[in-house]
């Protein structure tokens, strides 16, 4: 019986059925970061407990280490320096790999994890953090877990999961010129709603998908949890297997050749029935940003504010009026033109080497308006070590951005820091949620080069102009 790809990894992993239902499935990697890893380690030490399988479990320094030049183990955040200093004592006491905070690999896990071969094609990784499922992208089974769920991932390498139904989305077609994975993923949100993806386990595909580099993959599944999707994948193909070759823990020499015959193996059979099938056209995407406090109010950048349809339910309607008043933008407003007063760039969706080069195309020569904010966090220090190399940092700066470390930062607060009070910030980020950045913030989503327009605009721009 033909089979999806998700079902062969499932398969691949699975230890147990259980009587509810539910199933014990294999964990083959954890990734831990300082926010909620310390906890999972303390916890398990309180209970007499050991990490399973140490050469299995890495750990960051992202989520709220400051990320200005020379931080150290600086943090804005109340007692957040007690969280990076009990994580770095836990990590040594369980003999597990911790990137610190000075460390040259240190940076946000779904970054680090992919450029350092730790996530690979069949694998399963899970994370205390919701957008774990970025590192499907690679073709790996990867889903965001809780503080418990974290520690008996790392005592009995398994974890109880139900079994989510199969969504196959096909983006068909050639992305328009401006428009990328960002735009993407941001236009099937808004279309099918941030609920559209709830139970499901969806595998990007089509044309524009295969097109597509891994980072802009990565883009692509990190969102796939805005969706309400437990997780998102894309099969490996030759891309994949290119990207991961040589890296530091990616297979070596004969192990190198038997993981490549069975990574090409990953992928969904001809005849594999899914449970819902969306089809995009991506002739219908145009570069898009969000208007509203959910991913879902997403838009082309050229258009305005929607109306609210009129088959809208009363909670609906309650849901947009909300939106509309917390934006301060009424519906039939336009989006282009409105004015801003930051632009970051950054968060585990927009971070990598990738993302500033296209963002630097954008600025090279161009200044930052001078009622904007301009903030740039490199995804990895070595992002950070990349970019500067190829002299990207010098353009930012000239721009007039703010040049930082790596790190989650404002992405919510990270570091304890914030956008100033309703203020309206145009960011590569993931979340728009009311005061996600600051109090009260206005976010709007967009691509990190659709950012870069608008800093320079010093309101919301069509990126395709300044191409």
């Amino acid at each position: 019986m033909d089979k999806t790809l998700f079902e062969k990894i499932w398969q691949h992993h699975l230890v147990q059925e259980l009587d509810d239902g539910a199933a014990l499935i294999y964990i083959d990697r954890v990734f831990l970061h300082e926010r909620t890893g310390s906890i999972a380690l303390k916890s398990l030490e309180a209970d007499k407990r050991k990490v399973v399988s140490p050469e299995h479990v890495f750990c960051t320094m992202d989520h709220i280490v400051d990320t200005v030049i020379g931080r150290g183990d600086n943090t804005k955040v109340p007692s957040g320096k007690n969280f990076i200093l009990a994580t770095r004592e836990a990590c040594i006491d369980a003999k597990i790999k911790l990137f610190d905070v000075n460390d040259p690999q240190q940076g946000i896990v779904h970054v680090v994890s992919p450029e350092l071969g730790i996530v690979q094609p069949g694998a399963t990784l899970v994370c205390p953090d919701s957008h774990t499922c970025s590192q499907g992208a690679l073709g790996a089974l990867a889903w965001g877990i809780g503080s418990s769920e974290a520690e008996h991932a790392l005592a009995t390498k398994t974890l109880r999961v139900s079994k989510p139904k199969t969504m196959k989305v096909n983006f068909n077609g050639q992305l328009g010129f401006g428009v990328t994975a960002k735009d993407m993923i941001l236009h099937l949100i808004g279309k099918y709603s941030a609920a559209g993806g709830a139970g499901y386990v969806i595998e990007f595909g089509g044309t524009a998908v295969d097109a597509l580099d891994i980072e802009g993959r990565l883009t692509l599944c990190n969102m796939a949890v805005e969706f309400s999707a437990f997780t998102g994948l894309v099969a490996p193909d030759d891309k994949a297997i290119a990207y991961l070759k040589g890296r530091e823990y990616a297979p070596k020499g004969a192990l190198w050749q038997q993981a490549v015959a069975f990574w090409q193996s990953l992928y969904s059979d001809e005849h594999a029935q899914f449970d819902k099938t969306i089809e995009i056209d991506c002739a219908d995407i145009s570069p898009t940003i969000t208007w509203g406090n959910s991913p879902q109010h997403a838009c082309a950048v050229d258009s305005v504010v929607p109306f609210a349809p009129a088959d809208a339910t009363q909670n609906q309607l309650k849901a947009l009026n909300r939106a509309y008043e917390y934006m301060d933008l009424p519906a039939g407003s336009a989006l282009k033109g409105l004015p801003i007063g930051a632009a970051f760039i950054g968060s585990c969706t927009n971070s990598r080497i990738s993302d500033l080069r296209l963002a630097a195309k954008v600025l090279k020569g161009r200044k930052v308006a001078e009622n904007v904010n301009a903030i740039c966090v490199p995804g990895s220090t070595t992002v950070k070590r990349q970019a500067e190399a190829e002299g990207l940092d010098k353009i930012f700066i000239a721009a007039g951005f703010e040049w930082r470390e790596a790190g989650c930062s404002m992405c919510f607060f990270a570091g304890g820091e914030s956008f100033g009070y309703r203020q309206r910030v145009v960011t590569s980020t993931n979340r728009n949620f009311e005061s996600r950045q600051g109090p009260e913030t206005r976010s709007h989503l967009a691509s990190p080069a659709t950012v870069a327009a608008c800093a320079i605009a010093g309101c919301i721009a069509d990126v395709r102009e300044y191409l």
